[in-house]
């Protein structure tokens, strides 16, 4: 029992040595430069008014603080020192398309499939992201229960969901529900709980989105979303120090 234990303690060790930073400690403090901060709280304020709008169904409001929380959450990812260079630009194309993405969902007009397919080439992205920087000791066991319990939980609703309001959703819908478990699934590779909990808030944000649409719409369902989808995207850039 002893001895159980002890290798119990030691693999535990391991994985949150490597969940830190692959195989050397990760020094935050230092990669979190001035500028980065500024625009991460600047961030953070116009997440807050998004939130306000959303719930007020201000729109014009929102038309400005959703896509300039993104914008802000981009300038941070440019801003700080990032441990993986080519990791950092794959990042930076996602936020660009994520941002394409929030100005076609936010329009009155109907533009989701062009919305759905500028979320997932930046899904594609992401995964770009966590190859470039893999580790030595991948969280894989997490990551895969992960996508397997969401796509579990959701795909089949959703997916009959969107059929019928439109039947040529089908397509779309099935190619982004397998790349956005991809993009958590590879979440493991940089061995980062960070990396990992951006990408699986990023699963729950689709997951609310996609039920409140297609399912049955949600008390507060379009406040859950964004609030998640903005924690996906912080986390996911602070990831990257």
């Amino acid at each position: 029992m002893r001895y159980v234990g002890s290798r119990l303690v030691s693999r535990i060790s391991a994985i949150v040595s490597s969940a830190s930073a692959g195989s050397t400690p990760r020094n935050y403090c230092a990669a979190i430069t001035t500028w980065t901060a500024v625009f991460l709280v600047g961030a953070l304020l116009a997440a807050l008014f998004d939130w306000f709008a959303v719930e007020a169904e201000w729109r014009i409001l929102e038309y400005i603080a959703k896509p300039k929380t993104t914008a802000l959450l981009l300038f941070a990812a440019l801003a700080l020192h990032p441990q993986d260079a080519a990791e950092r630009w794959w990042f930076v194309a996602a936020l660009v398309l994520c941002l394409a993405g929030d100005v076609f969902l936010m329009l009155p007009r109907n533009l989701f499939v062009p919305g759905l397919a500028s979320f997932l080439l930046g899904h594609l992205c992401f995964i770009g992201g966590f190859v470039a920087a893999r580790g030595d000791d991948p969280l894989w066991g997490l990551t895969v229960a992960g996508a397997v319990v969401a796509l579990g939980v959701s795909a089949r609703p959703v997916l009959q969901g969107a059929v019928a309001q439109d039947p040529q959703l089908r397509i779309p819908v099935l190619a982004y529900m397998g790349v956005i478990g991809a993009m958590l699934v590879t979440a493991a590779l940089p061995a980062s709980w960070l990396a990992i909990a951006g990408a699986a808030t990023f699963v729950l944000s689709d997951s609310i989105l996609a039920r409140n649409r297609f399912v049955r719409p949600m008390r507060h369902g379009h406040l859950a979303t964004m609030v998640t989808y903005h924690a996906a995207l912080a986390l996911l850039v602070v990831s990257l120090a």
